[in-house]
C-alpha cells in the first residue's frame, strides 16, 4: 500500500514539525522500514532545534551510545542562543506574567505600545525579541510556550506580515498539542487572511487543516465547506489534486450529501488523468461508469487505503494513535452509494445473485441491511420474500428541483471563471 501513500506530496506543504506525527504513523503501520523512517526523522530534525531528540534517533538508528561531534556542538549553540533570546525578551515576558499589568492592555495597539514604552521601557526591540523567542521555542519543540508567546505577540504586533506568520505558528503549535477546539478557532482566523491571498497560501491551509478536519467534531462536514469552495477547489485541481482523496471521503461518509456532490463527480471525472486512487476510482465506477463490479473491487482497496492513511486511518489522542471508526463508516456509506445508484437503473433486483455480491455481504446480511435501509430512509422500495428480490417504485424527478440545480451549477461556474480571470489579472499586474 506504500504506492498510495501521499506523504511525499503532503509533506512539502506542511511545517516540518507537522511531518513528525505522519512519520510516527507510517512507522507504526510498517509501510516503510524503520531505517527509512529514522533517517527521514533525522533529516527533518537537522533543520530544527530539537537536538536532543535527534541524538536519541541517531542512537536508535546506528545502535550506539555515541553521537557525532557536530550534534554536540549544535546542541551547545542552541542552548546559548536560547539563553540570549530569553534575556532579550525577559522585560516583556516579565510584564506578560503580571496579571495586573496585563489588564492595562487595550485593543488599541498604538496605545499599548506607547504605554509599554512610557511605563515599562519596553519598545519595538523587546516586542521583536518576543517573536524570535517564541519562534525559537517552537523550533525546540516547546509548543506550549511558543503558543502562549505568539498569542501575546499578536496582541502587540502592528506588522501585518509578522502577525500572519505568528498566526501560522500558533496554529501549528495547537495542532501538535492536539488542542483541536483552539486549533479550529485559529483556522477560522487564518482563513480570513488567506481567502483572497495567493493560491499557494490556500493550498498550505488545506494541508494543515487535514489534522483538524479528521479530529474535530463535525470536521468531515467542514472539509466539504472549505475544500469545495470554488477558489479552494480550483487550487486543488491546479496544484494539489491528491487532496481529492480527502474531499471524496468526506462526501462519501456524509449521509446527507449536498447538491455539490454532482458537480464534484464531474471534477473526479476531469481529474482522473492527473490523480486517482481507489477512493476516487470508486466514485468514478459508481457514478460515471456504472461499473458495479469494479466498484466492489475498489471497496476492498479503499479499506486498505483508509487504514494506511495518517489522516483517515488514525487519529491523534493524548500522544498515541488510536483507531478511528472511519473505515466502517466509509464501507457502510459506500454500499449505500452502490445500492442507490443501482436502484436508479433497475426496478427489480435479485438480492442473492446481485445485491449481496455487489455489497460484499452474504444473503442474510444483505437482506438485513436492505430492510434497515428501507425503514430508516425515504426509499420507495419493498422486498418480495418469495422471489428474493427488491422491487423499486419508479420516481419522477421534480422539475423545480432540476431547475434549481441547473441554476446553482451555472452560478458556480460563472463565479469560478470570474475568480480565475481576477487571479490572471493580478498575476499580470504583479509582473
Amino acid at each position: 500500500m506504500a504506492s498510495y501513500d501521499l506523504t511525499q506530496r503532503i509533506a512539502p506543504n506542511l511545517d516540518r514539525h507537522l511531518v513528525f506525527p505522519i512519520l510516527e504513523f507510517l512507522q507504526e503501520r510498517q509501510l516503510y522500514s524503520d531505517e527509512q523512517i529514522l533517517k527521514s526523522k533525522i533529516e527533518l530534525l537537522n533543520k530544527t532545534n530539537m537536538v536532543d531528540y535527534a541524538m536519541d534517533i541517531h542512537k536508535s538508528l546506528y545502535h550506539t551510545d555515541d553521537v557525532p561531534q557536530d550534534m554536540v556542538e549544535r546542541r551547545a549553540e542552541v542552548v546559548a542562543r536560547l539563553k540570549a533570546l530569553e534575556e532579550a525578551a525577559a522585560p516583556l515576558v516579565s510584564f506578560l506574567q503580571n496579571p495586573s499589568a496585563v489588564q492595562e492592555l487595550r485593543p488599541d495597539k498604538h496605545y499599548n505600545l506607547q504605554m509599554l514604552n512610557d511605563r515599562y521601557q519596553i519598545g519595538p526591540n523587546q516586542i521583536e525579541a518576543l517573536y524570535q523567542y517564541a519562534k525559537f521555542q517552537f523550533e525546540c519543540g516547546n509548543y506550549s510556550a511558543a503558543a502562549d508567546y505568539l498569542y501575546q505577540y499578536r496582541a502587540l504586533c502592528t506588522n501585518s506580515e509578522r502577525r500572519l506568520s505568528a498566526l501560522w505558528g500558533k496554529l501549528a503549535a495547537e495542532i501538535l498539542m492536539q488542542n483541536w477546539d483552539i486549533a479550529h478557532e485559529e483556522l477560522n482566523q487564518l482563513k480570513e487572511k488567506v481567502d483572497d491571498s495567493k493560491m499557494q497560501s490556500r493550498i498550505w491551509l488545506m494541508h494543515w487543516n487535514l489534522f483538524i478536519f479528521f479530529n474535530h467534531d463535525n470536521g468531515r462536514m467542514q472539509i466539504i465547506d472549505l475544500f469545495n469552495q470554488d477558489k479552494y477547489l480550483n487550487a486543488i485541481q491546479t496544484n494539489a489534486p491528491h487532496l481529492l482523496r480527502y474531499l471524496a471521503t468526506a462526501f462519501i461518509v456524509n449521509k446527507r450529501r449536498r447538491p455539490q456532490f454532482k458537480d464534484f463527480i464531474k471534477v473526479i471525472q476531469q481529474e482522473q488523468y492527473s490523480y486517482k486512487d481507489p477512493i476516487t476510482e470508486f466514485l468514478a465506477c459508481v457514478y460515471v461508469n456504472y461499473d458495479f463490479d469494479g466498484a466492489q473491487k475498489k471497496m476492498r482497496e479503499c479499506e486498505e487505503v483508509i487504514l494506511n492513511d495518517p489522516f483517515l486511518g488514525k487519529r491523534l489522542e493524548e500522544g498515541n494513535f488510536s483507531t478511528v471508526p472511519l473505515r466502517d463508516e466509509f464501507l457502510e456509506n459506500a454500499r449505500l452509494c452502490i445500492f442507490e445508484t443501482y436502484c436508479r437503473i433497475h426496478q427489480r433486483i435479485d438480492m442473492g445473485r446481485v445485491l449481496a455480491e455487489k455489497l460484499n455481504l452474504n444473503y442474510e446480511e444483505a437482506e438485513r441491511w436492505i430492510v434497515n435501509l428501507i425503514r430508516s430512509s425515504k426509499l420507495d422500495a419493498k422486498i418480495d420474500t418469495k422471489t428474493g428480490t427488491v422491487i423499486i417504485e419508479p420516481s419522477h424527478p421534480n422539475v423545480y428541483e432540476q431547475l434549481i440545480d441547473h441554476t446553482k451549477a451555472l452560478s458556480g461556474r460563472t463565479y469560478k471563471l470570474v475568480s480565475q480571470l481576477m487571479e490572471h489579472v493580478q498575476t499580470q499586474a504583479a509582473r
